[in-house]
């Protein structure tokens, strides 16, 4: 027997069910580069982050940017902030830093004790490239880099690095000089 609780709340539901389509339409994340709109307030050559919705905005002109789908720093790791594009590397070398190791040490147990250095190549976390992050003439040990976890682009995944799909991360590589602005809201 169906009594007046059970019949509100199976409505409820079926309401619920029936715009779920529309609200997963809604909120669809693209990781494909493409130019989009943007204030006209952000200055050409300047690179903006949007952790919360995911992109990557290199301003090509007034008013238009790139956009790029990244992955971003779990809570409590992200960076914020301003800073300049300090180095760039092609199939950087890496190595945890040691809050990482003790954070994490069934990941990067490999790296505890020595001073082990993975190499650059396909197997290596900061992927094809790497923007090194800087702050008054000093490294943040933060970067935009490539990443060989694809299934992390779009999500809040990384020790707090910007990462991204390795063939962006080279078309973006190309396009970002040294001192270029970055502003990560």
């Amino acid at each position: 027997m169906i009594n007046r609780r059970t019949f509100i709340a199976a409505a409820g539901a079926a309401t619920a069910a029936a715009a779920l389509p529309e609200i997963a339409l809604a909120q669809t994340f693209d990781a494909t580069p493409q130019v989009v709109d943007i204030k006209s307030t952000y200055v050409p050559g300047q690179l903006l982050v949007l952790p919360r919705s995911y992109y990557l905005y290199w301003v090509t002109e007034p008013g238009k940017a790139i956009r790029y789908g990244v992955s971003v720093g779990k809570a409590g790791l992200e960076f914020t902030g301003q800073a300049v594009i300090g180095a760039k590397k092609e199939w950087p070398t890496w190595r945890p830093t040691q809050e990482m190791i003790q954070r994490d040490p069934g990941t990067y147990g490999k790296f505890a004790g020595n001073n082990y250095v993975e190499p650059g190549g396909p197997n290596n976390p900061l992927g094809a490239r790497a923007l090194y992050l800087f702050q008054d003439g000093r490294d943040t040990y933060f970067r935009i880099h490539g990443t060989n976890a694809v299934n992390s682009i779009g999500r809040s995944a990384s020790n707090g690095c910007i990462r991204m799909i390795n063939d962006h991360v080279i078309d973006l590589y190309g396009r970002v000089p040294l001192g270029t602005q970055v502003t990560v809201l």
